[in-house]
């Protein structure tokens, strides 16, 4: 929101107070308070009639340091709130000297001097300054609708570029931007976003997390071309500032703070088929399906059924459309015995004519409007009323209603919708209308999750969730919403991907050939190498099946080809989501996540790296043109074993079973030896393609995990100068090893590799 008119002036109707001075500090051994007067005090009368701001400063983590900015601390919160983590005891320790309060935290040190005009000023381990709230950078507003605001400014660098702030269609690098967090269902082709995250991520080595649930508004060098300014409507505002100094510890700082990814099952990192959305099919054309792909040698690992697998007009009410699916539970047996998981779609809506409305009606588990009507309209389901999970009893009933379905044989769910909460209503807990209308997903999600970790076990659950606010990276998987099935709606999805690994995501997926229209034949090739390379992988339409035979021969074989690499992958692959789960840093990185030094890498958004080895650029043309960045180094093509070096853009032209897809140099990938499944054996018969560097020293290692994404076995990869010595610990098995343009050989134990 802007209060500003340009540099100069204010906005008509806006009144604004600026932080000016420190009036005292307030400082114990690991936090302090200060108060700052609006204006210049030069005698006793100055500080009547005159506002007085109170800024608490605190480490509630390591790395992280937390400032609360309240104007009157008389003001109810009735939540909801972020939970976050914290040590009761603080993690910082406050140091005076003279003028001067400072607050050290790890790598991270706020400095405020009493001395001088009011700045606080944030300094990483080295004592370089990462940013600053400056003359403008504490203050409060009201505006002439009555409004009062508080905001923050923090100083932005020359040269330094802004990230995250949830999954964003916009340009990827959001200066400039203005960014409201809040929720919406707008498609992937506008400012809107299905999950809003009050956190960014800087060039420079930091983050900013603005610790509010309800509509947070960013002008990122937007109203003030050198401030990132935030701002909440309400009487105080708390934010962190997330040390580095590398981008992955931002992430690892903030992660810890407001919770970690869970780890997916390894049967989810296979290939996704669904009925698509408002298409015609029954037992049958799903069995035809199924056959189709097993014909065609096209691995599947889960069958979707959307929105039509209930009855019209009755969204949710969790009962299979007896005309349709007469035999529900034989259905789903005859499924699961050929090796599929099942997932059915949900919304946390209830329509009128469903016979679930009048039961949760009588049991008050839906919201109300302030005059104790139910909240009712017409959008997507006629009569539809909200689930209120703000109350413990309603999210056990509607838990209820899913575990009748687990026990059918569905083994997950996506959690579609959860955005058009309403704000005229009133929430069993008492929560403020404006801060649940984010945070509403995160309590839906969460009930559905937790219902499948108690029923299926830990490391068992898996969403597929559209919409998601802080913290709801703790329950994966998330896909991007519904897009249009052309090329500029893939980059779309995928430049809201990398925003959204930037904010704290571990796993991300989204609609392969987009979800609305039916996609060219050119289009659907190309987004199946992407689809298939990215964390998890789902075919998936509105109004069209998503069959890849629909769209031709050399389709059918673009699919087998990538579904059974990305099998081959693997044990990679879930080496990378199991560091997701315990550090927080994603499966699918944007290239400044691996190159933070390398300024090539810090607006690139058509390309990724896939774990921190694998080097991703999607082709978004039908003739095959795509141009792709390589940063230092030597990389090898994993398909052709074309060795390039780095630094260098390429233009490259690549047929539909290929795009840019290369090795890092020092890698070490461990590839599955059956290619039929995701979650298979690993142990049985791997091969580790070695991509050895010049160094005559050089040493890597390669970690094969088992299905609970713990280390089952370690390789270590040592050059003896024209030799590879590869021994393996955890495991007898023999293994292969290979070397791209090289020889390979095989053993148990330990094995020797010649290089010339």
């Amino acid at each position: 929101m802007k209060f500003t008119d340009g540099f100069w002036r204010i906005r008509d109707g806006v009144q604004i107070s600026y932080a000016t001075e420190v009036r005292d500090v307030c400082a114990e051994s690991k936090r302090f308070t200060a108060h700052a007067a609006v204006k210049r005090v030069t005698k006793r009368g100055d500080t009547l009639n005159a506002p007085l701001l109170r800024v608490d400063c605190f480490s509630p983590l390591e790395g992280v340091i937390g400032v609360r900015v309240t104007h009157h601390a008389g003001k109810y919160n009735p939540g909801p709130d972020f939970a976050l983590t914290a040590d009761p005891d603080g993690a910082g320790t406050v140091r005076r000297d003279g003028s001067v309060t400072e607050l050290t935290s790890g790598p991270l040190t706020l400095r405020l001097d009493e001395a001088g005009p009011w700045t606080l000023t944030f300094r990483g381990e080295d004592g370089r300054e990462l940013t600053r709230a400056g003359a403008k950078g504490t203050a409060f507003a009201t505006t002439g609708d009555g409004a009062h605001h508080v905001l923050a400014q923090l100083a932005l660098g020359v040269g330094e570029q802004i990230y995250g702030l949830g999954e964003r269609f916009t340009p990827f690098v959001k200066n400039g931007q203005v960014v409201d967090v809040w929720q919406a269902d707008g498609g992937t082709s506008s400012e809107q976003a299905y999950k809003n995250i009050p956190f960014y991520l800087s060039s420079r080595g930091y983050g900013v997390f603005v610790n509010h649930p309800g509509k947070v508004s960013f002008e990122v060098g937007s109203e003030s071309v050198g401030q990132v300014q935030f701002s909440v409507e309400d009487q105080s505002i708390e934010y962190y500032v997330v040390a580095g100094p590398a981008p992955k510890d931002v992430l690892a700082r903030y992660t810890a703070l407001t919770g970690r990814p869970a780890l997916p099952p390894a049967w989810s990192f296979g290939l996704w088929l669904t009925t698509s959305f408002t298409t015609d099919y029954d037992e049958a054309t799903v069995t035809s399906f199924v056959d189709g792909m097993a014909e065609r040698g096209i691995p599947l690992s889960v069958f979707h059924f959307d929105c039509f697998w209930m009855r019209e007009y009755q969204w949710c009410d969790f009962a299979w459309d007896s005309a349709v699916f007469p035999d529900p539970e034989g259905m789903l047996t005859r499924l699961k015995e050929r090796g599929l998981r099942i997932s059915v779609w949900i919304n946390p809506y209830i329509a009128q004519k469903s016979p679930l409305f009048d039961e949760a009606a009588r049991l008050g588990h839906l919201v109300r409007r302030p005059n104790g009507d139910i909240w009712q309209w017409d959008l997507w389901q006629a009569g539809m009323g909200l689930v209120d999970f703000t109350s413990p009893e309603a999210r056990a009933w509607y838990q209820a209603k899913l575990k009748r379905l687990l026990d059918q044989g569905v083994d997950c769910f996506k959690t579609d919708f959860g955005e058009r909460i309403p704000t005229d209503v009133v929430w069993h807990d008492g929560s403020d209308p404006e801060r649940m209308h984010n945070y509403y997903t995160h309590l839906y999600n969460r009930t559905v999750f937790e219902l499948l970790e108690k029923e299926r076990g830990q490391g068992e659950a898996v969403v597929f969730a559209r919409s998601a606010t802080a913290g709801g990276q703790q329950y994966p998987v998330h896909w991007g919403g519904d897009c249009w099935a052309s090329f500029e709606a893939m980059a779309e999805s995928l430049r809201g991907g990398l925003s959204l690994s930037l904010s704290g995501y571990g796993f991300w997926s989204h609609d392969i050939g987009g979800f609305e229209g039916t996609p060219d034949p050119a289009v659907f090739k190309r987004w199946l190498a992407f689809g298939l390379l990215s964390s998890h992988s789902r075919l998936h339409g509105s109004t069209s099946y998503r069959v890849p035979w629909n769209f031709g021969e050399e389709a059918v074989a673009v699919a087998r080809r990538f579904t059974l690499l990305k099998h081959r992958l693997m044990p990679y692959l879930y080496g990378a989501a199991a560091e997701a789960h315990r550090s927080g840093v994603p499966v699918m990185r944007p290239m400044l996540l691996e190159f933070p030094g390398d300024p090539g890498c810090r607006s690139v958004d058509r390309q990724y790296m896939l774990g921190p080895d694998l080097l991703v650029a999607p082709v978004f043309t039908e003739d095959g043109e795509v141009e792709v960045y390589l940063p230092e180094g030597t990389w090898t093509h994993l398909l052709t074993g074309e060795r390039v070096t780095g630094p260098v853009w390429r233009s490259e032209r690549h047929g539909y079973d290929s795009l840019p897809l290369y090795v890092r140099e020092g890698a070490v990938l461990p590839l599955a030896g059956d290619d039929s499944r995701p979650d298979g054996d690993w142990l049985d018969n791997p091969t580790l393609l070695v991509h050895p560097t010049d160094d005559a020293d050089w040493t890597a290692e390669a970690t094969v995990p088992d299905l609970t994404g713990t280390p089952a076995a370690v390789f270590t990869v040592r050059r003896e100068g024209d030799r590879l010595r590869v021994t393996a610990q955890g495991t007898e098995r023999p293994f292969a090893v290979r070397v791209p343009g090289g020889a390979s050989a095989q053993g148990a134990g330990e094995v020797v590799v010649p290089l010339a």
